[in-house]
């Protein structure tokens, strides 16, 4: 699996950005030059848990963007099935990010569950320079906190020394 401190691999992948086949997009590893990256990957289209996280992402899409972040999120299917999903789906129709079709991605980033050939819940920051600065992994069957992400990448942003359950605005620490 990609960790943290390699590069993050580079991608070419159709993206669904809206609710109609114009709104297919072809996101790369280039897109947004410059800007903190979040990709976020999960199992599949028209399951349970994995819409909770992406509803989760879109509301703090602010959050990310105040924090020079974009949000990318992602699973094994294609970019017509995101398409689908978010048309079929309420609280995903208003979505402000790409969904893009990962399956080639995810395998290079051995993200792939191989029974079910799906991807894990993987969330990955990575920084202006294509470094990969954090990695989580989480089974099928538990959603993510995106607010820890948040944290998460706050932390990072920082270039400081913070503690456990550190909080942005809170005391870093002094080494020696």
């Amino acid at each position: 699996m990609i960790t943290v401190g390699q590069k993050f691999p580079e991608f070419r992948a159709q993206a669904c950005v809206g609710l109609d086949n114009k709104d297919i997009e072809t996101i790369t590893h280039e897109s947004n030059a410059g800007k903190w990256k979040v990709y976020f990957f999960y199992p599949k289209d028209f399951t349970f848990v994995c819409p909770t996280e992406i509803v989760e992402f879109n509301k703090a899409l602010e959050d990310f963007e105040d924090r020079d972040a974009v949000v990318i999120g992602g699973s094994t299917d294609n970019e017509f099935s995101h398409l689908a999903w978010r048309k079929s789906h309420d609280d995903l129709r208003e979505l402000n990010f790409p969904l893009i079709a990962a399956a080639k991605l995810a395998r290079e980033l051995g993200i792939v569950e191989e029974t079910e050939g799906v991807c894990y819940r993987a969330t990955f920051i990575v920084d202006p320079h294509g470094v990969v600065q954090h990695v989580s992994v989480y089974n099928l069957n538990v959603g993510r906190n995106v607010k820890e992400i948040i944290r998460v990448l706050d932390a990072i942003q920082s270039d400081e020394l913070c503690p456990c359950n550190w909080q942005k605005g809170e005391e870093t620490l002094q080494a020696g």
